[in-house]
């Protein structure tokens, strides 16, 4: 299997520069695993890599899509695997960052379907688990496919939101299309860091990026996408900023409290991820600020030395 180093973690953590620094040492090329960075004309409300960061090392699947048009996991990994597979005869390093679970999960491990993820239910699902606990999903699941519930923890949030996906939009257990479609896993050999930090320094690093974003112009993007013919109700327009800004485009609150609700999501959201990314297996956890803990890793997984630029 091809060897990947895969950066993941939650939003505003610092993956961006990680990812660059871990490019520049080992003659790396990096693929976003951003489920709103794929978007053209969305900038400041996700903090894509700007014109000079990709400057410093090359980016795929980072700004190439129309904001009007679907995307989901499964394609995401068939595009990273193209990616992947072009880098790689380049002899280039792979090095996949981004915080969107089931974008890495799908492409490290595979999705057991043959139809696309339906991103409504799943958004919903994930609501639930956060309002319920994983406990409650695991009841449905036991209820609507027991054979999946025998072999799936309670607390693997995951396998337990894909199922209930699976089974939702299908009507077909996950287990009967896992033995149709005979899918694997671990599909790369993936070094997977996952960064970390006190949850007071994340969430304040968080609600100053969220001031930022308002400074260098959050409110004209989104008044701009809407000028270009893409609506407030668009699908990307929903997502954590641009929902926040319409929000107070409408009228339904005013600008001091659409800031309040953007910061207040922003770190639910951070906080998901954490809770997501814990349940991943063989993740290792490192803080953005000790690069040379990772150089170290990265070269004794790489088993020899590559040319760094």
């Amino acid at each position: 299997m091809k060897k990947i180093i895969t950066i993941c973690g939650p939003t505003g953590i610092g993956k961006t520069g990680f990812a660059i620094s871990l490019a520049q040492k080992f003659n790396g090329e990096i693929i976003g695993a951003d489920s709103m960075q794929i978007y053209k004309y969305m900038d400041i409300g996700t903090a894509k890599p700007d014109a000079k960061e990709r400057a410093l090392a090359p980016h795929h699947l980072v700004d190439f899509l129309d904001p009007a048009s679907d995307f989901d996991a499964g394609k995401f990994a068939a595009a990273a695997d193209q990616a992947i597979a072009e880098i790689t005869a380049r002899e280039k390093l792979p090095i996949v960052a981004g915080g969107t679970g089931f974008y890495i999960r799908a492409l490290l491990y595979g999705l057991f379907r043959g139809t696309p993820a339906c991103e409504t239910t799943l958004h919903r699902l994930a609501r639930e688990l956060e309002e319920k606990g994983s406990q409650h999903l695991h009841d449905r699941l036991a209820q609507c496919d027991p054979d999946a519930a025998q072999r799936i923890h309670p607390n693997d949030s995951f396998r337990l939101v894909r199922a209930l996906e699976v089974y939702e939009t299908t009507g077909e257990p996950i287990s009967k299309r896992q033995q149709d479609h005979n899918f694997g896993e671990n599909r790369y050999q993936s070094l997977t860091f996952g960064l970390t930090m006190d949850r007071v320094r994340l969430y304040d690093r968080i609600n100053q990026r969220v001031d930022i974003m308002v400074d260098q112009g959050l409110l004209n993007e989104v008044q701009t996408l809407v000028d270009k013919g893409y609506p407030l109700d668009l699908k990307s327009m929903q997502s954590i900023g641009y929902r926040h800004m319409g929000m107070f485009m409408k009228g339904e609150v005013d600008f001091d409290e659409a800031l309040r609700l953007l910061k207040r999501d922003t770190r639910r959201y951070a906080k998901r991820q954490f809770t997501w990314f814990n349940k991943e297996p063989g993740l290792v956890w490192v803080e953005p600020d000790k690069q040379d803990e990772a150089f170290e890793l990265v070269e004794g997984f790489l088993g020899e030395s590559l040319e760094t630029i």
